[in-house]
């Protein structure tokens, strides 16, 4: 099978800093191609949104957020019981299970694109929608026993953290204008695959510079880390089959 170009990037960063090639970007910059990644995204959903809306897509969303809920109901427990770790940091580490991150999403459209796997276009909502029960469980989770809910907090971190606001900002963005948003396009389209190129050098140095940690926290969490995503992955096919998603959106679902 044949490597993705995008995600070669990837393995590029990684190998620079295993050589100790001074490629560090800047940290502006990064924060700067995450905020390109989550709009573009999100007016492509929206677009797609505003011509596939329908009943069948709001079933699908509330299962959506049924799914993003169990997963760190799932992974809590064995952090805390099985693997030691302390109540805070083993909501923290479940409910970013429950999330997406915005790169692994991006690579995926990128490798089903290149491989003319089609998919839902509306896919991007349900992104948005999954970070939604993710940070809610999670902070429902790290409560001591007994602590009140401070429910302000709790919509303040759902809401208003740059993932969720940038995302679904662009999808309504996307959803409203319709083919207006095609003025855009040059920028947020035509750049996506160069942007998310650069993204993944930077995540591929930075995910090797932290490879030592592995050793600090021990084998639990290396193969956590491994174990995990599978049975998220096996969890997600399955809802996908649930929902009558097509082969990219299963494929999707499951990454």
């Amino acid at each position: 099978m044949q490597l993705d170009v995008v995600a070669a990037f990837f393995i590029m960063g990684a190998c620079a800093q295993l050589l100790k090639a001074p490629i560090k970007m800047p940290k502006g910059l990064y924060q700067s191609l995450t905020l390109f990644l989550l709009i573009a995204i999100g007016l492509k959903g929206g677009i797609a949104l505003g011509q596939y809306g329908n009943i069948e897509l709001l079933w699908q969303s509330l299962m959506i957020i049924g799914f993003g809920a169990l997963l760190p109901l799932f992974a809590f427990p064995v952090l805390w019981k099985i693997g030691g770790l302390n109540r805070t940091d083993s909501a923290s580490i479940a409910a970013h299970y429950g999330s997406v991150s915005i790169a692994t999403f991006a690579v995926a459209l990128a490798v089903l694109e290149a491989k003319e796997i089609s998919y839902e276009p509306y896919f991007p909502l349900f992104v948005a929608l999954l970070e939604i029960p993710a940070i809610a469980v999670g902070i429902w989770l790290a409560r001591s026993k007994g602590e009140a809910l401070d429910v302000k907090k709790v919509l303040h971190e759902i809401f208003l953290n740059q993932g969720v606001l940038l995302l679904t900002g662009a999808l309504l963005v996307g959803w409203w204008a319709g083919d207006q948003t095609q003025k855009l396009m040059p920028f947020f389209g035509n750049l996506f695959y160069g942007v998310l190129a650069l993204f993944l050098l930077e995540m591929g140095r930075v995910a090797m510079s932290r490879i030592n940690l592995l050793k600090e926290y021990g084998s639990f969490i290396a193969s956590f880390g491994v174990v995990m995503p599978l049975f998220g992955a096996a969890m997600g096919a399955l809802f996908a089959q649930l929902l009558g998603l097509s082969a990219g959106g299963t494929i999707l679902l499951a990454t």
